[in-house]
């Protein structure tokens, strides 16, 4: 309550959508798979039935990969996600939506991707991004990867896109966002790292439509909520998230329900540093029936 009438007038307060991290990539999994988490977001209206069925397709996704890929293929990444051996951000994407079909629930769980580009960006060639430059990919131009997503977007239930340049091309983003914002949420995270100036660089430019909430990334819950409100003064979706490094504080879903977050990325729903968040908007939304 505190948090909500700081940030907005107070009203009946909604619970963030989840996004589980289900697939882990990049520099968060010892895998070749270069985008950094795939994640699901179901479309339920209580958070509880969206983390049961998140649960649901979590655990039919590790049977596939069980059978598909062996035993290994279950390790999970920083983030509680598993991490199989494969390398097309497409192969991660069906074996998600492979998992979604066969737990019921087909047109019913969004997608979100958290590409971290800045991690395979290639520095030395300004306009390049390379599809894996560590990972034995083809470089790719930024025309070439706007191409890319574009296709992406079309043929899954993609909504959410964090991250999908470098963190200093503004334009990228911009002709991304230009391109798709009005269908996917372009989010970003290393692109704005929850700071108030970068952010009003980002509307100049328009380069995204979303903003990725750190409370660890700006340094204290006053400069994190006047990140917020300003994010909602642009109309801009919020996704609260944990960190890769993390423990069992649960202080952001306290955040997201506050600050009225359209979501929250905590991890899978697996290991109890991520769990911890995620019960607690349980218990949030107990309380939230109880009144």
């Amino acid at each position: 309550n505190q948090i909500s009438e700081i940030c907005r007038d107070p009203v009946s307060a909604n619970l963030p959508i989840p996004c589980f991290n289900i697939i882990n990539g990049g520099a968060h999994a010892g895998n070749d798979l270069d985008f950094q988490e795939f994640m699901i977001g179901p479309q339920f209206e209580d958070f509880s039935q969206n983390l049961q069925v998140g649960s649901e397709i979590y655990h039919t996704l590790k049977e596939i990969l069980k059978k598909d890929f062996g035993e290994s293929a279950i390790n999970v990444g920083d983030e509680g996600g598993f991490a199989p051996p494969i390398k097309e951000p497409e192969k991660a994407l069906d074996l998600i939506m492979e998992a979604i079909q066969k737990s019921g629930y087909e047109n019913k769980v969004n997608i979100a991707l958290d590409v971290a580009a800045s991690e395979f960006y290639n520095n030395p060639i300004k306009n390049k991004i390379s599809n894996g430059a560590g990972k034995k990919y083809r470089e790719k131009t930024r025309d070439e990867m706007i191409d890319y997503y574009l296709k992406l977007i079309e043929k899954y239930p993609i909504t959410s896109i964090e991250d999908p340049f470098d963190e200093d091309d503004f334009e990228g983003f911009s002709i991304l966002t230009n391109k798709c914002g009005d269908k996917v949420s372009i989010i970003g995270d290393d692109l704005l790292v929850t700071n108030i100036e970068r952010m009003k660089q980002a509307q100049e430019k328009r380069a995204c439509n979303g903003l990725l909430l750190k409370v660890n990334q700006i340094g204290t819950i006053t400069e994190t909520i006047e990140a917020a409100k300003l994010a909602q003064s642009y109309d801009w979706k919020i996704m609260v998230s944990h960190r890769s490094g993390e423990t069992n504080d649960d202080f952001i879903a306290d955040l997201a329900v506050g600050i009225s977050a359209d979501y929250i990325k905590s991890g899978a729903p697996a290991r109890g540093e991520r769990v911890a968040k995620y019960n607690r908007l349980l218990k949030i939304e107990q309380e939230l029936w109880q009144n």
